[in-house]
């Protein structure tokens, strides 16, 4: 074990919006370890080495593990579930509804509140606990109202079963009716160097009402570690081998315009891993950052990002050179 992550993850503990915990700024993506389950999940990793890389994460401090039931159609959840079930109040658990799937392996998107309350129930069998510290509506729909599903969550939550409610990926309008029926405590939404959309109205939002803010997609699923391989095979049960958002062209850009911004680093002990997480870490509305290592190698090296100043002098020339994606 590393006393130095150990000692990095510590010091980077923040306050966690309008929530009484302190959350470590790296937590714990669970769609990393959902395995060879299938649904929204970025390869094959054994059970074995699952379990132990999250009580290794747990073992440095990293007390918030977030997952959601597409994760592996269920097997991410389970392997939290397995590896943290000795520690679970010393952990902050995260789940979604809404992203349900058919038999078939069909996925359904729903906000319906029938399959609300049946994605909870079978979320806190999978993950061994008899309450979720934080519990998502995962996306919009807008074929249902937010204030149906969450009309089911305020039920719960009353129970003690659900103690915090957020929103994923949401819009101004859900969060202003959410306030008819719960108050929203967290946002979780895309954001990253290249995924900038939340600065215009969530960011803001989530400040001036005190909703912790949470980032998926940090280091876009790879590219901006800086050392994204264009030949890479993916696994059969990694989404993006056959997902209709990991579009080539998109990568191949991606990458050209992160590989021209790398000579902003030269001169410095920054690596382009660094450059993503403090980008996302620096927003003043912003309170953890979610990353799904696949190994513990990995997850140090996030670690070590997270510990290291970042005196950056390039911002400006890097960011606008990377919005060329969107042009």
């Amino acid at each position: 074990m590393s006393a130095k992550h150990q000692d990095i993850v510590e010091k980077t503990k923040r306050p966690f919006g309008p929530i009484d915990f302190k959350v470590s700024a790296l937590s714990f993506g669970g769609a990393g370890v959902s395995g060879e389950g299938g649904g929204y999940g970025f390869g094959d990793i054994s059970e074995k080495d699952a379990i132990e890389l999250i009580r290794y994460a747990y073992d440095l401090g990293i007390n918030l593990f977030d997952s959601a039931p597409i994760y592996g159609f269920g097997m991410s959840e389970q392997r939290i579930g397995k590896a943290l079930k000795d520690v679970r109040e010393k952990v902050f658990y995260v789940s979604k509804s809404g992203v349900d799937w058919h038999y078939s392996g069909r996925v359904n998107m729903t906000n319906e509140p029938k399959v609300t309350e049946k994605m909870l129930l079978k979320s806190l069998k999978d993950m061994q606990t008899e309450y979720l510290d934080l519990y998502f509506i995962h996306w919009p729909d807008a074929n249902v109202d937010i204030r149906k599903p969450l009309e089911v969550l305020a039920k719960y939550k009353e129970k003690g079963v659900i103690r915090h409610i957020g929103l994923c990926n949401t819009n101004l309008e859900d969060l202003e009716k959410s306030k008819e029926v719960e108050r929203v405590e967290v946002v979780q939404s895309e954001y990253n160097m290249f995924m900038r959309g939340v600065e215009n109205e969530i960011l803001p939002y989530c400040k001036e009402n005190n909703i912790a803010f949470m980032s998926w997609g940090t280091l876009d699923k790879g590219i901006l570690t800086g050392k994204y391989d264009l030949k890479r095979k993916f696994d059969d049960s990694d989404c993006r081998k056959k997902a209709p958002w990991w579009k080539k062209s998109d990568v191949e850009k991606k990458v050209e315009l992160v590989d021209k911004t790398k000579k902003y680093l030269e001169g410095t002990e920054l690596v382009y891993r660094d450059l993503a997480v403090h980008f996302n870490l620096n927003h003043d509305a912003l309170t953890t950052i979610l990353s799904g290592p696949r190994n513990k190698k990995q997850l140090e090296t996030l670690i070590e990002s997270i510990g290291k100043e970042v005196n950056f002098d390039h911002w400006d020339e890097t960011l606008e050179t990377l919005k060329e994606f969107h042009a």
